[in-house]
């Protein structure tokens, strides 16, 4: 191959590339948003329910607090019904929360003084986000709103990110072009929007591939792939969970709020008997804690006659995740297990969810995360104003096809292997494709005289 050949194959691989960045930019961006703004919120849930309820949530310390079962008796005394889980407090300025599911079958959040029984006020359960308005958010950085597609696109969303940030950082490559690389060079008009766009790239680059690695375990496809493989190989959830004991047809994620991710989808054990004395919430609290469980827990009440009480925490440091199942009628401890008795990719997958979330390093972990959603939007709002610039009049300005379809190809072996580890992506990839097929073909037909 001479020099002017492959000069012209490296120019055309170039543009090819840039098309499909350009592309797969403008699909994805309403998505990339949503994720960056809901993510970036959701970061700072803690904070943001403390300050918005923190009548309900803080309480001035006052003493000894009171049995679970007293703070339970007022909580069901001044809103009747039946009790689902109890939260001790988490710290000595806290409250305690018990969620009761009321005769119109809505389950609320009661907040009760630990050391006066004062019932402080409810809400609505949002389970593990702690408010209804951290629930919508959460909802909303999902699209579960929109059902499983909504799961569908925010998976294929995520997958493109990666993609982005790798098609990204070869078109940001020098290539002795004196562009702005690693400062914004430029003062103004395009110039300036185009090194933003790439220096925020490359800065933040590893940031997005990590939120969007590690956000992918939720996901319907990838996700349950994952989540599969990693316990079929013995990695994920602990070897003979449940050492024989009989099961229910109850996933732990049902069971508990609280629940790590890698297990959460096997069903929690059932009580040795149907029948006898159920163990008082005084004697499940006092078991779990002389085991050792860390603050912030809740216990879950068993589910009929043969279920079981479920204690578990999802702490900031999640070296300390627990999951404890007790029998309902002999206080026996059914299974005990923390991060450290989870297969290799179960702990990775743990610890990645719980640094996507805000929670391992406390506020450093959230204002890193939180520069780098705000990275993103300023990729989506840099890259709409470079194309709104660019852009012919009444045409969607997108780059042109190369004319040597000999690099495609090449590229095509890239996106085959990147399709194949985001399904979703290689899905859409196809999609896209047809689309460029119909329009060259199209374009090639003689127009009518």
């Amino acid at each position: 191959m001479t020099d002017t050949t492959r000069r012209a194959a490296s120019a055309a691989l170039y543009r090819a590339v840039w098309r499909w960045h350009f592309i797969a930019g403008l699909l994805v961006l309403p998505f990339l948003l949503i994720l960056a703004v809901t993510g970036g919120i959701y970061l700072f849930k803690d904070e943001i329910n403390d300050a918005a309820y923190s009548r309900l949530r803080l309480v001035a310390p006052a003493g000894e607090m009171l049995a679970p079962s007293a703070l339970a008796a007022a909580a069901l005394a001044a809103h009747p019904g039946e009790l689902k889980a109890y939260t001790p407090p988490a710290a000595a300025d806290r409250s305690a929360e018990l969620d009761i599911l009321g005769p119109d079958g809505l389950k609320n959040t009661v907040y009760v003084n630990p050391y006066s029984g004062e019932v402080l006020g409810t809400l609505w359960d949002g389970g593990a986000t702690g408010s209804p308005a951290m629930y919508v958010v959460r909802k909303l950085h999902s699209l579960e709103y929109v059902g499983w597609l909504g799961n569908r696109l925010i998976e294929a969303a995520a997958g493109w990110m990666v993609l982005l940030v790798a098609t990204g950082t070869y078109l940001w490559w020098p290539r002795g072009k004196g562009l702005g690389t690693t400062r914004i060079k430029a003062t103004r008009g395009s110039p300036w929007w185009r090194d933003l766009h790439a220096v925020t790239g490359i800065y933040t680059g590893v940031f997005i591939v990590f939120l969007a690695m590690t956000g992918l375990p939720w996901s319907g496809v990838w996700g349950a792939k994952f989540y599969d493989t990693a316990n079929a190989l013995g990695l994920g959830m602990p070897e003979g969970y449940w050492s024989g004991l009989p099961a229910s047809t109850v996933p732990l994620s049902e069971a508990t709020d609280r629940a790590p991710w890698i297990i959460e989808k096997q069903p929690v054990p059932l009580s040795g008997t149907a029948s006898g004395v159920p163990q008082t919430l005084d004697q499940v609290v006092a078991t779990v804690e002389e085991r050792g469980i860390v603050p912030g827990y809740s216990v879950s009440m068993p589910r009929g006659p043969e279920g079981v009480f479920t204690a578990s925490v999802y702490p900031d440091d999640i070296t300390y995740e627990r999951v404890i199942h007790l029998d309902q009628y002999s206080g026996a401890v059914l299974y005990d297990a923390d991060l450290a008795d989870l297969g290799t990719l179960g702990r990775w997958a743990e610890w990645g969810i719980s640094v996507h979330m805000g929670q391992e390093w406390g506020l450093v972990n959230q204002v890193v995360l939180l520069l780098a959603c705000l990275a993103m939007v300023g990729l989506c709002v840099s890259g709409a104003v470079m194309w709104w610039k660019r852009r012919p009049s009444g045409a969607l300005g997108v780059p042109q096809v190369p004319a040597d379809w000999r690099i495609p190809r090449t590229l095509l072996v890239m996106a085959v292997a990147a399709g194949v580890f985001f399904p979703l992506v290689g899905l859409s990839m196809l999609l896209l494709a047809a689309v460029e097929i119909a329009v060259h073909l199209r374009s090639r037909q003689p127009r009518p005289a």
